[in-house]
Formats: structure tokens, sequence, C-alpha cells
């Protein structure tokens, strides 16, 4: 049986457990807007999607010697409204513009309120975690780029 990568499987402990760092660490993860786990009950839920970003996130806070601000940094690099084609009409008034380079999940934008959007499903983060992960994570530790 086929698993779906996006789907909030595994609660915190056990995410904690496998990535070997304490629930306090993804908390905080969690609050700089590195992550976005699911919520059941006010409990949180990771997918399989979370596991693979959480140990890039790993790899760049310890192998890389990056630190919070450098990956949102990194995170930032393409603006929100060029990935999701924006209108000028929905630009005028978009905190994520206006607060540039601040990311849109941090602001979390009246525009994507009003149209039901959640930070955790949309496009715009999604891919700026996926480009992020194939930039700086994809290559294998002991094999180097392949």
């Amino acid at each position: 049986m086929d698993i779906e990568s996006g789907k909030a499987l595994y609660p915190i402990g056990i995410v904690a457990e496998l990535l070997n760092i304490h629930p306090r660490t993804l908390r905080i993860y969690e609050q700089e807007g590195l992550i976005k786990p699911a919520r059941r009950g006010g409990k949180r839920y990771y997918s399989n999607n979370d596991l693979q970003w959480l140990k890039c996130l790993r790899r760049l806070l310890t192998e890389d010697g990056l630190n919070i601000a450098g990956v949102k940094k990194l995170l930032t690099v393409a603006p929100c409204w060029e990935i999701r084609g924006c209108d000028q009409e929905v630009r005028k008034s978009c905190p994520a513009i206006l607060n540039f380079p601040v990311p849109c999940w941090d602001l979390v934008p009246r525009a994507c309120q009003e149209k039901g959007r959640v930070c955790a499903e949309c496009e715009v983060y999604i891919q700026r975690k996926n480009h992020v992960m194939m930039q700086k994570c994809s290559a294998e530790k002991e094999g180097g780029p392949m």
C-alpha cells in the first residue's frame, strides 16, 4: 500500500525519535515558521513530506552551518507572488509584497485566508521547501552529487 506523502500520520514524539531530536526543537521550528505540522485535537502530526523537510533542515543547520535566520532567508529567494502569479490588484494589498522579504507563510496574507488557503497546503510554501531540498539536500553525503 502506497501511503500519501502529504498525509499527516506521525505524532511529535515519533518524529522526534525518528530524527533523534527533542520535541522542543520541533516546536521551535514551528514557532519560527520553518515547519507547519497538521493539528488534530490540539496535537501536532507530521507527514512523510514533513519528515523529508525536517531531515533537510537538520542538515542545513548542523552540517552546512546555517542558522534559523539563514534558512528563512533561503526560503524567501523567490517571492510568492511570482510563483503564484498574483495580479496587480491582489499585489496592491498583499502583506507579502508590502513586507518583502518576509515569507508569505509568516504573514498569512488576507488574500489567501479569504480564499480558504492554508499555508502548509500552499503551492508557494511547498515549492520553496522542495526547491531548497533539491538544491541543498538531495546529494548523498557519502557519494556527493549524482
